[in-house]
């Protein structure tokens, strides 16, 4: 039965099954160290200060943002940044780990990309307030701290594979009209990936994202000079 039913659905589609489970069902290590500092702890240790000059920027979400040193790891090389995306991260995970994982490395500008876990439910139900309270948190926290941030909107989704029947076709420009204009209100740089990118369906085309979630390639590529934008603006804000 067994053979029978992986020759039916196939291991990818068991696996998306799967996935929703290891990130919610109970776990002795992930209750240990829920927000998974262990991940960065010993890179962030050996990555020491910034040289004189550097314009040290950390790229601080899940696993679109991870993803950016498979799907486009040229992005990164030759320039002072610093990724630290854990995929399957929801906000309340991000915000425990913001100091050791972001303030810690004394970067000038933090690029946080967080929301779209949440709205998944990897951690359990969350309202849109709730999403947009921790993004809050970790720029106040950010600020206060003397880095200037740099509030993404979430990218476009028509589903969760993992878990289907939650329109984040909806939600999701629901919650980006709220990061935006919060960011507006405190003078904060907005980097809007979803307009660039979302179809008519407010989902991403599968030559961006062949799962409709998770960038491909060219979809980083699209992702790349508006994030470029949006550093060199907030670097410029913060700059004497």
């Amino acid at each position: 039965m067994a053979a029978t039913y992986l020759a039916q659905f196939g291991l990818k589609r068991i696996a998306w099954a799967l996935l929703p489970f290891l990130f919610s069902a109970p776990n002795s290590l992930r209750a240990q160290d829920w927000p998974d500092l262990s991940a960065f702890a010993a890179a962030n240790a050996e990555i020491g200060a910034p040289k004189p000059g550097e314009d040290r920027v950390v790229f601080m979400g899940n696993s679109i943002t991870i993803g950016w040193l498979q799907g486009m790891p040229e992005f990164f090389f030759g320039k002072p940044y610093i990724n630290r995306g854990i995929s399957g991260q929801t906000t309340p995970q991000m915000l425990l780990r913001f100091r050791q994982d972001v303030l810690a490395l004394q970067p000038k500008v933090v690029v946080i990309l967080a929301g779209t876990n949440d709205i998944a439910g990897n951690t359990g139900p969350m309202t849109l307030q709730q999403i947009l309270d921790n993004l809050k948190s970790m720029a106040e926290i950010a600020r206060a701290n003397g880095v200037e941030p740099v509030l993404s909107s979430v990218l476009p989704a028509y589903d969760y594979p993992w878990r289907p029947g939650l329109a984040p076709n909806v939600k999701i420009p629901k919650l980006n009209a709220m990061i935006r204009e919060y960011a507006m209100e405190h003078d904060i740089v907005y980097l809007d990936y979803f307009s660039a990118m979302a179809d008519d369906r407010n989902g991403l085309d599968k030559t961006l994202a062949s799962d409709e979630v998770h960038p491909t390639p060219k979809g980083y590529q699209m992702m790349a000079p508006l994030a470029e934008a949006a550093i060199a603006k907030a670097l410029k804000k913060g700059s004497p």
